[in-house]
């Protein structure tokens, strides 16, 4: 992994660049934005070019730290990633502790602490300490979609970098380009991914995205017309793909999302389900304020859902609303 291989995020780059560059490097950073947007694969980058032995704003790739840190075996490189979606006191205990012995290849060790919002308090308050005055050789990365739920204290620690979407048409570019999928295919998932490339590779290396998507259009295109028993018939698909809810919801969001658009404005360019336009044509003589209500209470659904509240229950309601 290398900076040129990275698709956008010149700005998060040059930041770090320049840092290294004139050697104002942090002891401590935040890369924050949206999942599978790409803060990783920086984090990455910018460890290898650390731990690099020719010290300069990128690796050199040629040295044996580059050439381990490739390999995946640099001994002065450790990812701490949550476990069962947690991420406990005894990982963060286990980093100080290797934090105490000195750099065994480069001149530094990285840290990287991926989706550090799953750590749980104690998790936090032990990272607080590090944070306070880690050692010099040391360099702390956490990588965080949910910022909001780190410690205050622990903001205020580190350096933020935030990371935004990438454009649509690089997305497409890539996905058509190097995966060599049709670009009608590629620009739905593109829009539906909002620019996190990361995410739109994973949805096309899926398999069964697009069946799930399909299906879950019939069953909104069923229940628009009326069909109430469907509101139970479809509870097994629901089921059957309960941990792809969070997707099959932005699905059902992004449907009503671009019916209200088409409504109102009458705009195909900006709708993400471009390709089913016809569909969408032919259930636009819903009410508006009904589509509206329908947005607030798949909302509503995904809240309740990760809040565990009944998943049967929270779905059915959803469904019979529409």
């Amino acid at each position: 992994m290398d900076f040129k291989d990275i698709i956008g995020h010149e700005k998060a780059i040059d930041t770090l660049q320049r840092a290294i560059k004139n050697k104002t490097i942090s002891h401590s950073y935040l890369f924050e934005g949206e999942e599978g947007i790409g803060k990783k694969m920086v984090a990455y980058a910018f460890s290898k070019t650390l731990l690099c032995k020719e010290q300069g704003h990128e690796p050199c790739n040629k040295c044996t730290s580059c050439m381990k840190f490739d390999s995946g075996n640099h001994p002065d490189f450790f990812l701490i990633e949550p476990e069962k979606d947690i991420i406990r006191k005894f990982e963060i205990e286990n980093m100080i502790s290797e934090m105490s012995t000195s750099p065994f290849e480069s001149n530094k060790k990285v840290f990287v602490i991926d989706d550090s919002h799953k750590m749980n308090i104690e998790s936090k308050n032990s990272l607080l300490k590090t944070l306070e005055e880690p050692p010099y050789y040391v360099n702390i990365i956490l990588i965080s979609s949910s910022p909001n739920s780190l410690l205050p204290t622990i903001l205020s620690r580190v350096q933020n970098i935030k990371f935004y979407p990438i454009e649509t048409s690089k997305v497409i570019e890539v996905l058509v380009n190097k995966y060599h999928k049709p670009e009608g295919e590629a620009r739905f998932i593109a829009e539906f991914t909002k620019g996190a490339l990361g995410k739109a590779i994973q949805l096309f290396e899926e398999e069964g995205f697009n069946e799930i998507r399909e299906e879950t259009i019939q069953i909104i295109d069923s229940l628009i017309k009326g069909n109430k028993a469907k509101a139970f018939s479809s509870m097994e698909f629901f089921n059957e793909n309960k941990d792809k809810i969070y997707q099959i919801l932005d699905i059902f969001l992004y449907w009503f999302r671009d019916l209200l658009i088409y409504k109102e404005l009458g705009e195909t360019n900006i709708l993400v389900n471009k390709d089913k336009l016809e569909k969408l044509s032919k259930q636009s003589n819903m009410d508006f304020d009904k589509i509206n209500d329908i947005i607030e209470n798949i909302m509503e659904t995904r809240e309740n859902i990760r809040r565990n509240v009944n998943f049967q229950l929270a779905i059915e309601t959803m469904l019979l609303s529409i």
